[in-house]
């Protein structure tokens, strides 16, 4: 069995092992909780136990599966046994010790009622039906500071090109743009089939859409280059239309008003977007949260102390990631700057978009009943 590793709360970390389950759990008479911690491969998101030993110190009374994406500023309970209400205050004692931002708690087996009294809010579930596979129907968080942060409506993308779209319906859907109920599929490969440089969305391309599908909504390309962008992994023929394309919405963005500004983006400057209530699209590689380096597209919305909140349309899950982790998720600015430079050379690329005037706006907030 792993190690033990004692904590100032009296309770234990222990690695969590694939195919393996240490015996203290055996004793908790819930099969279904432990056989599914195992239908994944979750190693690349440190997953480990949070348990609570009982007097003896030998048995526990009550432990906690717990996982984080790389490079974040929370942790995820997967499910709780036995003491429940002592096994979540173990995790959010390991947190705060930490200095994290957040705890999310996935529904599986967690219910309202259980999770208010733990001090988690419901998120509010996602508009794109949730399988099985790809995480449970409810989710909840706990903040750990003193910082506010809104929820915006959680949409995970359906292809696996339309990041960039669905991060603009998102933002749009947050501000009162966009009626919520109006963020949907037909909406996501709309925006995308105006936005594309096919497959991707680059900035310039995507700010133009934007701008053309919100004309009231300002909107501002930062791109620290002037070369096209997102065009490596294309053979050369293929990489010359695409360019022609780019150098198209260019020109389409000086005659619709659309600023593209050359300067390197700051983390210093997107927390002050943020903090006149703008919303950013931010292109990031996956390499530091997920192993892979590809260009994908987040909203940055929020921040607290240390961290800047986003919502990702992506979960992988074959990891045991799911929108519980990638909606509301908060990244420590450091993390954030050195996912945000892309490709061989570090670009950096983003879409500001900024209040919508008053006049026609909607409510992002789905109607009671």
């Amino acid at each position: 069995m792993p190690p033990q590793q004692e904590t100032p709360s009296n309770s234990v970390l222990v690695p969590f092992e694939a195919g393996t389950t240490p015996p203290q759990l055996r004793g908790f008479g819930r099969h279904e909780v432990p056989e599914r911690w195992h239908t994944v491969d979750r190693s690349a998101h440190a997953p480990h136990i949070v348990a609570v030993p009982g007097d003896d110190g030998a048995d526990w009374v009550a432990a906690a599966l717990v996982t984080a994406r790389p490079h974040t500023a929370y942790l995820k309970i997967v499910d709780a046994v036995g003491d429940v209400p002592a096994a979540v205050e173990a995790v959010v004692a390991h947190a705060h010790r930490r200095g994290l931002a957040q705890v999310k708690w996935e529904g599986w087996t967690a219910g309202p009622e259980a999770a208010t009294a733990a001090g988690f809010t419901p998120l509010r579930p996602p508009l794109t039906p949730v399988e099985d596979a790809a995480g449970p129907a409810t989710g909840y968080v706990r903040w750990l500071g003193d910082d506010t942060v809104t929820e915006p409506p959680y949409y995970g993308q359906t292809t696996h090109f339309t990041c960039g779209a669905v991060t603009a319906l998102v933002a749009q859907a947050h501000t009162g743009a966009l009626p919520w109920e109006e963020l949907d599929r037909e909406a996501e490969l709309t925006l995308w089939r105006d936005a594309t440089n096919f497959l991707a969305c680059e900035p310039v391309g995507l700010g133009v859409a934007v701008r053309r599908a919100w004309p009231s909504s300002p909107v501002t390309v930062h791109l620290d280059t002037d070369r096209p962008v997102l065009l490596d992994h294309h053979p050369e023929k293929e990489q010359e239309w695409r360019a022609l394309l780019q150098r198209s919405s260019r020109r389409q963005a000086g005659r619709i008003g659309v600023p593209i500004e050359p300067g390197h983006l700051s983390l210093t400057a997107i927390r002050s977007a943020l903090g006149r209530r703008e919303h950013m699209l931010l292109l990031v590689s996956l390499a530091g949260m997920q192993g892979f380096d590809v260009p994908h597209w987040v909203l940055c919305h929020g921040a607290v102390t240390g961290a800047v909140v986003i919502e990702d349309p992506w979960a992988n899950a074959a990891t045991g990631d799911t929108w519980v982790d990638a909606h509301l998720l908060p990244v420590p600015d450091a993390s954030l700057d050195t996912m945000s430079a892309v490709s061989a050379d570090r670009f950096r690329g983003a879409v500001a978009i900024g209040r919508p005037r008053q006049h026609g706006a909607f409510s992002s907030e789905p109607a009671d009943g």
